[in-house]
């Protein structure tokens, strides 16, 4: 029988399907899950370039904890190889055969919402260690029972020794109790959550929305209900210390020593099923992320599945944009690796926007199996960027030595990712030196890396780059045209050199020297003269 509160919470996931959720999200606790492995993922250079943050707000549209954290750890892992992507895409078809069920799943998952939830990677990650000394966990397992057995031998056979030694051992229950307590108080909130996850769990796996096996599993964890179970009612006896029942309980904790005893056998219990709670933890979680993806899928913004041709030469995107941008307008493009994309163009004309949303849809292929585009077909891709470079005033380090560390990064990938193919995504590169070495040393790099056959998109301000780079490299340009006193954005990229000739006739509408208007004039039709720029 469905209640009122539950029909309450299935309208609300009803009416949120297909948006973004704009919550606020705890980064540090979120990327819990991805610090406790030593999987390879991408650079902190290549998340902040491509703002992965705000990507993983975009796509977040999960129920639960783990949903959330595993997202956002894959979100961080581009696959190389296609099974896992196979995988995953049968577990989104599996969560969209039944739009009812799939909703009944992102409520049971949201019992998993909890902020303690994010303490659950911490206890499967690496084996627990122990609270008390092997010397105190003897005492510990038998203290409740000499303890009763002691207080009970004082209303049978009232004697002095019984009654020093029952005091003796209350007088140290309550002490452990207290000492303990603090080390404890971690556990008392990841623990119970041990046992939400157990139900959410077995829920999804009843009802075959969990793909794998997992009876095992269930079987090994469900012998750790009884104690979650009594951590869990503890929890919510101490949110009323007036109640009589916590003093009770409390005061039976105290001189029997229970709370200890529980927690030792708790945690022998997770350190002997680190493996199970783990297998748990992810298939849940897989289940909620691909609800999330199928969710953003469903919205309003245009998406696709990728299409991976293994050894193919070519990256093909059609109607591609960038999410995070609103009214993104789209663009295609063809690449492949014999010849790189030289990409001109004037500040805010959507260079950057462009190549952010390249990477952003080749990441995403390999992550989420969706892209943000109306076709996607290209090889698995190492990815590495070099967009967003800053001073390093902590490391006495100057813009250029920044941005040289960050291209020699990219180019130690693109050697290291072999036989894999790279993907690299540079943003006006070199621009914090003069411009003869500048373009001299742009020119070695880009040339460096199409010869290793990367997939290149680089903007620049230089168009010398494009004569020197010669046929190694296609040109694109994105351009503007004045209006109003104002520059005017069609933010689509065309083929060929920057032709426009707006940058002067700006000045000239802002009131500049006519001395000034004609010299420019001058150099500029040299110039283009010079590049064939007509």
């Amino acid at each position: 029988m469905i209640t009122k509160s539950e029909k309450k919470k299935l309208a609300q996931i009803r009416e949120q399907w297909g948006k973004p959720k704009y919550i606020n999200r705890n980064f540090n606790l979120i990327a819990g899950y991805l610090e406790t492995t030593d999987e390879s993922y991408v650079s902190g250079d290549t998340a902040n370039d491509l703002d992965l943050n705000g990507l993983f707000e975009y796509i977040d549209r999960t129920s639960s904890v783990p949903g959330q954290q595993y997202l956002y750890k894959k979100l961080h892992q581009p696959q190389t190889s296609a099974p896992y992507l196979k995988s995953l895409e049968k577990n989104i078809e599996n969560v969209s055969k039944n739009a009812d069920l799939r909703d009944w799943a992102q409520l049971k998952l949201s019992n998993l919402s909890n902020r303690n939830a994010y303490n659950l990677p911490q206890l499967f990650s690496r084996p627990q260690q122990a609270i008390f000394s092997p010397l105190v966990n003897s005492y510990i397992i038998i203290a409740p029972w000499l303890t009763a057995a002691l207080i009970i031998s004082l209303f049978i056979f009232p004697n002095q020794f019984a009654f020093i030694g029952a005091l003796a051992m209350v007088i140290a229950n309550v002490a452990m109790h207290y000492l303990n307590k603090f080390k404890m108080l971690g556990y008392t909130h990841s623990l119970p959550q041990l046992l939400i996850l157990y139900n959410t769990a077995k829920w999804l796996s009843d009802n075959e929305l969990i793909d794998e096996d997992i009876d095992e599993s269930l079987t090994k964890v469900g012998k750790l209900r009884d104690s979650l179970s009594f951590i869990n009612i503890q929890n919510q006896i101490d949110t009323d210390p007036t109640d009589i029942t916590y003093l009770i309980s409390e005061w039976l904790k105290m001189f029997l020593a229970i709370e200890p005893l529980v927690f030792v056998f708790s945690m022998s219990r997770v350190n002997k099923y680190l493996g199970d709670i783990k297998i748990l933890f992810e298939e849940t979680a897989k289940v909620d992320m691909a609800i999330s993806i199928q969710s953003v899928r469903d919205g309003e913004v245009n998406t696709c599945r990728p299409l991976f041709l293994e050894n193919s030469e070519e990256i093909v995107i059609e109607n591609l944009h960038h999410p995070l941008v609103e009214n993104c307008v789209v663009n295609s493009i063809l690449i492949d690796n014999k010849q790189g994309i030289l990409i001109t163009g004037s500040n805010m004309s959507g260079k950057t926007t462009f190549i952010r949303a390249v990477a952003i849809n080749v990441l995403c292929a390999q992550t989420i199996n969706t892209c943000f585009a109306t076709a996607y077909s290209a090889p698995l891709l190492k990815i590495s960027t070099s967009i967003n470079i800053n001073d390093d005033l902590d490391g006495n380090k100057s813009y250029f030595q920044s941005e040289a560390l960050a291209v020699k990064s990219i180019i130690d990938n693109v050697i290291d990712s072999k036989p894999a193919n790279s993907l690299v995504i540079i943003d006006e590169i070199f621009r914090g030196t003069n411009t003869i070495e500048r373009v001299a040393a742009a020119k070695a790099v880009l040339s460096y890396l199409v010869k290793n056959k990367s997939f290149v998109f680089v903007s620049t301000h230089d168009l010398e780059l494009a004569e020197l780079l010669g046929s190694d490299y296609k040109v694109f340009s994105f351009e503007e045209r004045v209006g109003n006193n104002r520059l005017i954005f069609d933010y689509k990229i065309k083929e060929g050199l920057l032709k426009n000739k707006n940058g002067i006739a700006i000045l000239k509408s802002l009131g500049y020297p006519e001395s000034i208007i004609d010299d420019a004039t001058t150099v500029g039709r040299q110039l283009r003269e010079r590049y064939g720029l007509f």
